[in-house]
């Protein structure tokens, strides 16, 4: 449709009330309401020069449908009862200090200047729907301290350039649905500071930053299905935590509210919400995060850069991250979340670094991690879970490097960890694999510690399980496959232990020293040797055939304190053995004689535990003495005045026994080989009364 031309003058003779011209196409002054301020329609014009309202009070709302602007309008300081543009052409917009009673409205319009609201009261609503700005590389919309009773509407939008709306204060919600934002090198939208009472809700597309730092939303702040990327543009920067590939900053943002970044959200850059506070659930489900780290640094330790960035946020519900894929590192040290921790069939890709870092989070409920691909390591030291740290069914694949040392990471780390209930590291619908292995050094856990099931290790010179000094009610360590390298639990506590020679079985050196454990799982029945035997042969196995006393003794003492001290005798007498083993291999010459004095000890008296053994002995030396002394037939008296009536028995039993004299041991002459039985008699008979009395001794304590 042609459009007539009209001069700015005349537009405004017309607020004047001087228009003679109100036939159809021009503007007009309808009747309204005595209530209702008049409006001021112009359509279908092209308005010459500048439509000068500069400072201008209007009682009017002025219209403005389909019109093209050759300059850009001044409404810098006017009063305006409200003002619309629908369908216009305009060059830009000046602004800057209005006050409007009604709404101002921009409706699929197309501004190639800047449009600027600064410091601009609206006592209604911003309406922007459908309307293209356009200013690329520099600001297209500029509404810093703009204060909005109602609502700030941009359906639809598109801008070329920069958005910014810093400090800016909307009474009701902030609505950018369908936007398309534009800036690759520079922030899109620019919310720094700024308020808004009730939801802001943006399902647009960004290529920049949005940069919504210090923000404070009194309700929801949600983006869900919105695709945030950028410009490859990054700064260098030495600040390590720094994120220059960043699309989203949410940094000390307060929103009272959900933070919403799920259904469809995607981000090819980090989202950074650093100290930022949330009152309600912060969500991540189904969304897809990239971190796209730059050249710049692509050697960093987190790998391929920090995809989200929420160190220090407080957040009064639930993360919640069903079905999140990411790629790069999940970065939440110091986090304190009120609620749990969902991560639950997650994808987490950062290859040899960390992938999830929370170290020193609090977690108020359970933290899970359940049947999830994770290719990077997960770092929870010093981390506190209310209730249950949960990786069941999860994959940990491709563990990092220590930045100072060229050790490998474990896949899970919790070293100082304080969890609640529950650490679950067990299968679901799959094994639990944990190629780095699992670090539990020094964590408290309030009840479980479940690793049935599990694949740990991958490495033989790596650590399978390190669970130094970690104390815990129940212990479960049914794996599905021997632990490939070493595993650590000297120091560790445990009230029960649930465990399968898979696990003793371990390719590498199992450390035992100062292990303590009060039961088994399944207490061994006071029939069951060889339940005893299978056992004392995975000590062996696992301690690679070296001689260490302390696991030995912590065996004996946890069957003792059931009332098993038949098998406890067992355990002690093997610990023994392997003494005297130990010995020999480091005595070059008088080894074999080492050996020789532990087989008789073990074979005589059962190295002091079998007290009845020796008495069976003594028994035997007894029967043996006097059958030699009746044989070589009655002995002559030492004293030739002496008349006593010979009995080898009594004599032998004189010999045995020792400390008690029957009147026979020192009367009666021993000549030639007897001289030697008698000698023999009388120190087997200390070494096996001796034998016997502290057998009785222990027996009269219990």
């Amino acid at each position: 449709m042609a459009r007539g031309k009209v001069a700015a003058a005349d537009v405004l003779r017309g607020l004047l009330g001087e228009n003679e011209n109100a036939g159809g196409g021009g503007w007009r002054l309808p009747r309204r309401k005595p209530s209702t301020p008049p409006v001021i329609r112009v359509v279908d014009r092209v308005v010459t020069d500048v439509l000068d309202l500069r400072a201008v009070e209007v009682p009017y709302v002025l219209e403005f449908e389909r019109c093209q602007f050759e300059a850009a309008p001044d409404l810098r300081q006017a009063n305006l009862a409200g003002i619309s543009f629908s369908d216009c052409d305009l060059p830009g917009l000046e602004a800057r200090n209005l006050s409007s009673s009604n709404d101002v409205s921009l409706l699929d319009c197309r501004v190639s200047g800047l449009t600027d609201l600064t410091d601009a009261e609206i006592a209604g609503s911003v309406l922007l729907r459908d309307t293209r700005f356009s200013v690329p590389g520099g600001l297209c919309l500029h509404g810093d301290r703009l204060t909005v009773a109602g609502a700030l509407l941009g359906f639809g939008i598109i801008t070329e350039g920069e958005v910014r709306f810093a400090g800016a204060r909307i009474g009701g919600n902030v609505n950018l649905g369908s936007a398309v934002l534009e800036n690759a090198d520079g922030f899109t939208l620019n919310g720094n500071g700024m308020q808004v009472g009730g939801n802001l809700l943006g399902a647009f597309t960004s290529h920049g930053v949005v940069f919504l730092a210090n923000a404070r939303i009194e309700s929801t702040l949600s983006l869900s299905g919105a695709a945030l990327s950028r410009g490859s543009d990054f700064k260098d920067t030495d600040d390590p935590h720094a994120d220059p590939s960043a699309t989203l900053f949410l940094d000390r943002v307060h929103v009272s509210g959900d933070l919403e970044l799920d259904r469809g959200f995607t981000s090819k850059g980090t989202v950074r919400a650093v100290s930022a506070k949330i009152g309600g659930t912060f969500s991540l489900a189904g969304a897809v995060l990239d971190a796209v780290s730059p050249p710049a640094v692509g050697t960093d330790p987190t790998g391929s850069g920090r995809a989200l960035h929420v160190d220090g946020a407080e957040i009064g519900g639930d993360v919640v991250g069903r079905g999140v894929k990411v790629k790069g590192q999940l970065r939440m040290v110091d986090t304190h979340v009120r609620g749990s921790i969902t991560l639950e069939r997650a994808t987490v890709d950062n290859p040899a670094a960390d992938a999830v870092l929370a170290n020193r989070s609090q977690i108020g409920s359970n933290f899970v991690v359940r049947e999830s691909d994770v290719s990077g390591g997960l770092e929870l030291r010093g981390i506190t879970v209310g209730a249950n740290l949960d990786l069941r069914g999860s994959r940990l694949t491709r563990p990092g490097t220590y930045r100072h040392q060229p050790r490998e990471k474990p896949s899970l780390d919790i070293g100082g960890a304080t969890i609640g209930r529950d650490l679950i590291c067990a299968r679901g619908e799959k094994e639990f694999v944990a190629h780095g292995g699992v670090r539990c050094r020094r964590a408290v856990i309030g009840r479980m510690a479940n690793f049935n099931g599990a694949v740990l290790g991958y490495k033989l010179d790596s650590h399978a399980l390190n669970a130094m000094g970690m104390q815990v009610q129940e212990l479960m360590l049914n794996v599905v496959s021997p632990p490939k390298g070493l595993v650590t639990l000297r120091q560790a506590r445990c009230t029960s232990l649930d465990d399968n020679e898979n696990f003793w079985s371990a390719t590498g050196y199992i450390d035992l020293d100062d292990f303590r454990y009060d039961s088994l799982a399944y207490p061994i029945d006071l029939r069951d040797d060889d339940q005893v035997q299978q056992r004392l042969r995975w000590l062996r196995q696992a301690m690679r055939r070296s001689y260490h006393p302390r696991p030995y003794d912590q065996f004996a003492e946890m069957l003792t304190a059931a009332g098993n001290e038949e098998h406890a005798s067992t355990v002690l007498i093997e610990k023994q053995r392997l003494r005297y083993k130990a010995v020999a291999e480091g005595m070059r010459f008088f080894g074999p004689l080492v050996l020789l004095w532990s087989f008789l000890q073990r074979s005589m008296v059962g190295y002091g535990y079998r007290p009845a053994r020796a008495l069976g002995w003594l028994i035997a030396a007894w029967v043996v003495g006097s059958l030699w002394f009746q044989f070589k037939g009655p002995l002559v008296e030492i004293n030739d005045d002496d008349h006593l009536p010979w009995n080898a028995w009594l004599y032998t039993i004189d010999l045995v026994v020792p400390i008690v004299d029957f009147g026979n041991k020192n009367r009666w002459q021993t000549p030639g080989a007897s001289q030697w039985i008698a000698s023999g008699l009388i120190v087997t008979g200390w070494i096996l009364a001796t034998t016997v009395a502290a057998g009785l001794t222990r027996m009269l304590k219990r």
